[in-house]
């Protein structure tokens, strides 16, 4: 195995990055090896699932210890700050279809905007119901990955 593939999946589970970093380079790694499409595709959309039960254990059992440490507390205050004006608007626009709101916000390929790791402190903080939140989730992760994928492709074509 590749240290793209590696670099590939640990980019898909960091906040911030997800898979529409891990993806294209996945892709390029199939590509470069010619390894199925679909193998890649799966295994990143399977570790950016993964990184949702990630965040929610991070949220629910690390989290309230490190709010202890001054720098943490700190940093976490700053985007809880962004991060409120956003949840204010998402409920308000989306108090009778959350799940809905949660799957198109997990979709959305730009980072800190969409992807599972927001989406998952914004249900965090909604205290929404965790199976559906974490299928909503999981539904905007595959959704995203195949944005990313026909976007990767698409641009792989142009350059061929």
């Amino acid at each position: 195995m590749d240290l793209r593939l590696i670099y590939a999946a640990i980019l898909s589970i960091l906040p911030i990055t997800e898979l529409r970093a891990g993806l294209p380079l996945a892709i390029i790694y199939a590509n470069d090896n010619n390894i199925p499409i679909i193998l890649v595709f799966l295994l990143i959309i399977l570790v950016n699932i993964l990184a949702i039960f990630l965040a929610f254990f991070f949220l629910d059992k690390i989290h309230e210890k490190l709010l202890r440490l001054k720098f943490y507390k700190k940093i976490f205050e700053f985007y809880l700050n962004k991060l409120q004006k956003r949840v204010d608007k998402f409920e308000e626009r989306y108090s009778l279809i959350r799940f809905l709101a949660l799957i198109f916000l997990t979709a959305i390929p730009i980072p800190i905007i969409g992807g599972a790791w927001t989406t998952v402190l914004i249900s965090w903080i909604l205290d929404l119901d965790r199976k559906k939140s974490i299928l909503a989730i999981s539904l905007g992760v595959i959704i995203a990955g195949i944005l990313v994928l026909l976007g990767t492709l698409g641009f792989l074509n142009f350059f061929h």
